[in-house]
C-alpha cells in the first residue's frame, strides 16, 4: 500500500503502472481515494480543543459534574427549542453545544482514579447499540419497527435482569418534568387500572390526563408545549398590536 502525497504523486503512480505491465502476469492495482477528514475526525479536534481548555482555562478547570448540570439542561433544552421551530440551521450549532457537555462531562471523569473518557463512552453505546438490533448486526428477522421494538423492550428487561434489577421502572429519572416523568412511568410500567392515584385534586386530574394522553398514542409533554407556544405567539401578537396603538 501506498499512502499519496496531497498532490497525487501522480509520476509514482505512473512508473508504478508501467511496472506492473511489465510483468508477465501483471497484479491486481486497485486505487483508493483517500481522505484525512473521515466522518468522525472531527470529534478528535474537539477532544483536543477539551483537553487544553481542561488544563489552561480557569473556568473550565474548575468545573465538575455537578456544576455543569444546569448547562447540560439548558442545552438540550435549546436544541429542543431549534427542532419545534424547525431551525435547521440553529440545530447544528445547538447540538455542537451539545455535544460539548457531553466531551466536558467525559473529560472531567477522565480525572477521577475510577473514571472513563469519551472512548468508554462512546464504546459503551456503539455496544448497546448493537447488542439491541440483533436484526441488524446479527441473524435475526423481523417484520416491522413494532417488532424491532418488541426486541428492543425484551433485550432491555434481559439487561436489567442481569444487572438484579426486577423492575421495570429501575432507571427512570425522578427529576426530569413532571409530565414527561409521569408519560415514562405509564410506558414503562403499563397503565394499571387498579392504580388510583393519591394526592390532591388537581395531581390526580393532570396524572389521568398523561394517562389519556398516553392511551391515545400522544406525548403530553409535547402536546402541552405546542400549546404553550400558541400562547406565547399569541401574548406577542397582542402585545405588539397594543404598542402600535399606543404609538
Amino acid at each position: 500500500m501506498w499512502l499519496a502525497a496531497q498532490d497525487g504523486d501522480e509520476s509514482f503512480l505512473r512508473a508504478v503502472g508501467h511496472a506492473a505491465l511489465a510483468l508477465a502476469e501483471p497484479p491486481e492495482i486497485e486505487l483508493v481515494p483517500g481522505s484525512y477528514d473521515l466522518p468522525g475526525a472531527r470529534m478528535l479536534d474537539m477532544v483536543a480543543v477539551m483537553d487544553r481548555l481542561r488544563r489552561e482555562c480557569p473556568w473550565d478547570g474548575k468545573q465538575t459534574h455537578e456544576s455543569l448540570v444546569p448547562y447540560l439542561l439548558e442545552e438540550a433544552y435549546e436544541v429542543l427549542e431549534t427542532i419545534e421551530a424547525g431551525d435547521y440551521p440553529a440545530l447544528r450549532e445547538e447540538l455542537g453545544d451539545l455535544l460539548f457537555q457531553v466531551v466536558f462531562h467525559a473529560r472531567v471523569a477522565q480525572e477521577r482514579a475510577d473514571g472513563f473518557d469519551i472512548d468508554d463512552v462512546a464504546g459503551g453505546i456503539v455496544d448497546k447499540l448493537v447488542r439491541r438490533h440483533p436484526h441488524v448486526f446479527a441473524d435475526v428477522e423481523v417484520a416491522d419497527a413494532d417488532e424491532v421494538n418488541a426486541n428492543w423492550e425484551a433485550i432491555k428487561k434481559a439487561e436489567r435482569a442481569a444487572k438484579g434489577k426486577s423492575s421495570p421502572l429501575d432507571g427512570v429519572p425522578m427529576g426530569q418534568p413532571a409530565l414527561s416523568l409521569v408519560a415514562q412511568l405509564l410506558r414503562r410500567g403499563g397503565d394499571h387500572a387498579e392504580f388510583t392515584p393519591e394526592g390532591s385534586d388537581l395531581g390526580k386530574r393532570l396524572f389521568a390526563l398523561v394517562r389519556e394522553a398516553q392511551a391515545a398514542g400522544l406525548d403530553p409533554e409535547a402536546e402541552l408545549r405546542a400549546v404553550a407556544r400558541a400562547y406565547k405567539a399569541h401574548v406577542v401578537s397582542v402585545d405588539g398590536l397594543d404598542t402600535r396603538i399606543e404609538e
